[in-house]
């Protein structure tokens, strides 16, 4: 397969993109000019002279990979695109060193199951409003009922001891809090003041939104207000652009300024002109796996199609962009110290006929008169459209049938529905710094994506045990023994580690370049010049 052939297959998105990009462009540039003669007029200045010495406002352009319905931070996963877009802000954070740092809050301490957490000095809503101890509660509490992934607050006790101080009661040691209240969806808002939660949350972050199209383009202004300070930007705007392909050509012809999720194939172009892009690569916590469906997949079928997929072979086309994975994390941390089999076709196809599998004329394998096809399932982004057409030529090539399908919203459809054989996924596997995230969505039975079967009570055991346990070896081991579980049980496939590869326009530096998590975007200290 040629890289020529794949970059084809999307290519004929990026007219209507231009366009598109362009006129929103003009929007924001119109508007920007208004503002100033708005303010020359108001202060009886003449308007040509003001232009001449006016500094132009410091507008971003960006593109962004998803775009959702609803600016609800607690809702779904759209607390992460509020926080990429400077809106929200959580108690704690994450930084470059993977290490958990103040955020609204400046402390938290643990004393066995309750935890004491003080506010930072300050911490305030965009209109003004303090944030409280009791709003915090507050906000806790309505994340635990909108967000199922979240539901396990509502079982602890929370106390505003004072306007700046909360204490939660976890009621059994839980190691990890501090970790989870860095999680985007747990973004403070103004439940008082807030009419519209899913267009215009008032939050606490460095932005406010100015205009928001629902699963389309975002744009934001500065809050004036910011509790943390100066705001270097006046705002920014987020063109919605999932496939690759379009992000090249607006990063080209200058109608964005910097993005993230880099593919290998606009890499390529970018390191071919230094002067004109400054990428930034450093590694990510960024998954790109599959999920196999234990209910229309038996185990030899499952078995052969991990012991086809190439990852090294993907890894390589994909170059600059991802490593090859073993398991969800980075081999070199304790935690992701696990093993699978190196890929063998040879054996795949033992197993596919002992399982009474025969090939037929075509070259494919067929059970009683019916062709073995697989269904794979992605989303045209994180390069998963590639890797799925990566996969279906390796299967091709011991004789196994598939047809591809491509979904633009994995989580309404083939995520919930489960109508899959391979279902193609890319998610932050390593959270913060602690492996119980990834670990209690993916692989703990009845969890968000136990969407292809897997059950193991041994390893819903071993779940339990990791999420009380304070000793951070044993914390490994666990980690390790789990994975290894859904590894020798065939149920998943780990494709590839992303590297965390951003392009940018000298002059724009801030963009969560050197952040290895992907739910961080636009702050105070976002530039452009």
């Amino acid at each position: 397969m040629k890289k020529k052939f794949l970059s084809m297959l999307i290519t004929a998105t990026l007219a209507f993109t231009a366009v598109a990009c362009g006129s929103a462009e003009t929007e924001v540039t119109d508007s920007a000019e208004k503002s100033v003669e708005a303010t020359n007029t108001d202060n009886g200045t003449d308007k040509a002279a003001t232009k001449e010495t006016s500094t132009e406002p410091k507008i971003l352009k960006t593109a962004a990979s998803f775009a959702y319905p609803s600016l609800d931070v607690h809702k779904e996963y759209y607390g992460w695109y509020t926080q990429i877009y400077g809106i929200s802000e959580t108690l704690f954070k994450m930084n470059e060193n993977v290490s958990v740092v103040s955020g609204l809050a400046k402390d938290a301490t643990a004393d066995g199951s309750v935890w004491t957490i003080t506010l930072s000095d300050g911490a305030a809503f965009s209109n003004g409003t303090p944030l409280t101890a009791e709003m915090v509660i507050r906000n806790l509490n309505r994340v635990a009922e909108l967000n199922e992934r979240f539901a396990y607050l509502a079982d602890f006790e929370m106390t505003a001891v004072d306007d700046k101080t909360i204490t939660i009661n976890t009621k059994e040691i839980y190691p990890t809090l501090k970790n989870d209240l860095a999680s985007p969806e747990l973004g403070m808002i103004d439940l008082d003041a807030t009419t519209d939660f899913d267009n215009n949350p008032i939050c606490t972050g460095p932005f406010l939104i100015k205009s928001f199209q629902p699963e389309g383009d975002v744009e934001v202004v500065k809050n004036e207000s910011y509790w943390g300070g100066d705001v270097n930007l006046d705002g920014a705007v987020f063109y919605y652009m999932q496939e690759d392909d379009p992000k090249l050509l607006a990063m080209q012809s200058g109608e964005i300024d910097c993005y993230n999720s880099v593919s290998s194939a606009a890499l390529a172009v970018y390191n071919q002109e230094p002067d004109k892009y400054n990428v930034v690569s450093i590694p990510g916590a960024r998954l790109q796996f599959y999920i196999l469906n234990e209910n229309t997949l038996d185990d030899a079928v499952r078995e052969a199609i991990n012991l086809t997929v190439d990852k090294d072979a993907i890894a390589a086309y994909l170059s600059g962009t991802v490593s090859a994975a073993v398991g969800p994390f980075n081999p070199s941390a304790a935690y992701g110290q696990v093993t699978v089999p190196s890929v063998d076709t040879s054996k795949a196809k033992e197993l596919l006929e002992a399982d009474g599998y025969i090939l037929n004329s075509d070259g494919f394998y067929e059970k009683d008169g019916e062709k073995l096809t697989i269904s794979i399932k992605y989303y045209a982004a994180r390069s998963l459209d590639t890797i799925a057409l990566l996969i279906q030529e390796q299967l091709k090539a011991i004789g196994v049938d598939s047809v591809l399908g491509s979904e633009e919203d994995p989580d309404s459809t083939y995520i919930a529905n489960s109508d899959f054989d391979l279902a193609l996924y890319c998610m932050i596997a390593d959270k913060a710094g602690d492996p119980l995230y990834f670990i209690d969505s993916v692989f703990k039975e009845g969890s968000y994506y136990d969407c292809g079967g897997f059950a193991d009570v041994h390893c819903n055991e071993l779940i339990e045990q990791l999420r009380f346990e304070t000793d951070t070896a044993k914390r490994a081991e666990l980690a390790n023994e789990i994975v290894q579980i859904a590894i020798d049980d065939n149920a998943y496939g780990f494709v590839g580690l992303f590297n965390n590869t951003t392009v940018l326009r000298p002059g724009v530096t801030g963009f969560a370049e050197n952040i290895p998590f992907d739910f961080y975007g636009i702050d105070a200290e976002t530039t452009i010049e």
